[in-house]
């Protein structure tokens, strides 16, 4: 059984970028592609950074038990497809997932040996500075994504580890080093 690796934190953190710069070192790790209804950002790719669908086919893989996870994150649904984590894991392949905190807590409950990384920010004004530097968000989804870290910041405990990310290169590491004792050990 392959290792599903959970990156999780509040938004502007860099849960992505560590992992893209995990997935470029470790040829052992898959990406899990997401499926969101918000519409791509500048530079996204379908199938790549995520899979974008309507709402309506995203009720329907819904209802139909399609997804680990699923939830509605400021006004747009978001889940982890459940099929092709869970071959990849069958054949012994290890999975890199990226989602919000109630997202692995989800994944948690549906695969509990799944390791669950809590990524933060070394400051809220980091955090806050790296969100407006992301340019996505206008003024009130900006509000909403910081008042939202606090209670994600909370859920903390409940992760196998926590990392901040203070410094990209370290956190990475540090990240890698969770996941490579994990395949050594095997251990939940």
């Amino acid at each position: 059984m392959g290792v599903l690796l959970v990156l999780a934190g509040p938004s502007g953190v860099g849960k992505g970028t560590i992992g893209k710069r995990l997935l470029e070192r470790d040829p052992g790790l898959q990406w899990s592609v997401s499926a969101t209804t918000r519409a791509p950002r500048p530079g996204e790719v379908e199938g790549v950074d995520y899979r974008f669908v309507s709402r309506e086919d995203f009720e329907r893989l819904r209802a139909n038990g399609g997804f680990l996870e699923s939830f509605e994150v400021y006004g747009q649904l978001k889940g982890t497809l459940r099929a092709p984590v869970e071959a990849r894991l069958r054949a012994g392949g290890d999975v890199l997932m990226e989602v919000d905190v109630q997202g692995a807590l989800a994944v948690k409950d549906a695969i509990p040996d799944a390791l669950l990384v809590f990524v933060r920010a070394p400051t809220p004004e980091a955090q806050r500075a790296r969100l407006v530097a992301r340019a996505s968000d206008d003024d009130e989804q900006l509000v909403r994504r910081l008042e939202t870290a606090g209670a994600e910041e909370a859920a903390s405990g409940r992760f196998d580890a926590v990392v901040v990310n203070d410094d990209l290169d370290r956190a990475v590491e540090e990240v890698a080093a969770i996941l490579k004792s994990r395949r050594v050990t095997g251990a939940p």
